[in-house]
């Protein structure tokens, strides 16, 4: 009778413990995720300096560099920064299909980048402060 108790018990902390770890995963998944979106117009940003891209080529820049996203995510940040002047778009006629709409920064876009290089730069400082005084 005292061993069934004992297995019970046991199967019951083995469930708890099951349960608080895909809770930490969940929480963990759900800080990176506000991480990435934290930074992503930076990104998006920084992937359009230099050359006018096309929506699938930002995607496809943004998902080798580790930040996840999907079409739904990015159109209406480019929206965003379009309607903030930071962001300017012209169509160009695709010979596969047609026309693409090609993403570039303006210069009032280029200089909010610039100055979000340097809090950036800070911040990379900061948290980087931060960790070497835990060690």
């Amino acid at each position: 009778m005292q061993t069934v108790t004992i297995r019970k018990k046991q199967r019951h902390k083995n469930r708890n413990n099951r349960k608080q770890t895909e809770k930490t995963k969940m929480k963990l998944e759900n800080t990176k995720a506000q991480m990435r979106k934290g930074v992503l117009e930076y990104c998006i940003l920084l992937v359009l300096d230099g050359e006018p891209l096309y929506a699938s080529n930002i995607i496809q820049e943004l998902k080798e560099a580790k930040m996840i996203v999907v079409e739904g995510t990015l159109y209406p940040l480019l929206t965003r920064l379009k309607n903030a002047g930071l962001l300017a778009y012209r169509w160009e006629e695709s010979t596969q299909g047609p026309p693409r709409k090609y993403y570039e920064l303006t210069d009032k876009g280029r200089k909010f980048l610039g100055e979000l290089e340097g809090s950036w730069a800070e911040l990379v400082d900061a948290v980087g402060k931060i960790r070497k005084n835990r060690a």
